[in-house]
């Protein structure tokens, strides 16, 4: 039996420190917080609370998982309230 790894073959890692990385969304955890990951080397990045781009830490993953329960929640809370028309 052969043990699997997320550990890139040569390969993909030389196209990418040649030509970059090829990040592509994986998930949008908020309207502003997303997780990519390379396409061709499988490194993951998200976006930390500064708009930057940092590697996808399991800090992160707990950080994200979070944030979007509490994103979900909010947007289905705001569905349900009835909007009150003005009354001038």
């Amino acid at each position: 039996m052969q043990k699997t790894t997320n550990k890139p073959t040569l390969l993909p890692r030389m196209y990418c420190s040649i030509f970059g990385h090829d990040y592509k969304i994986t998930k949008r955890v908020t309207y502003h917080v997303k997780e990519y990951t390379c396409s061709h080397c499988k490194k993951q990045l998200t976006t930390n609370s500064n708009g930057e781009l940092v590697e996808l830490t399991p800090k992160y993953k707990e950080i994200n998982a979070i944030l979007e329960r509490v994103h979900n929640s909010k947007v289905e809370r705001l569905k349900e309230k009835p909007v009150l028309s003005s009354i001038c």
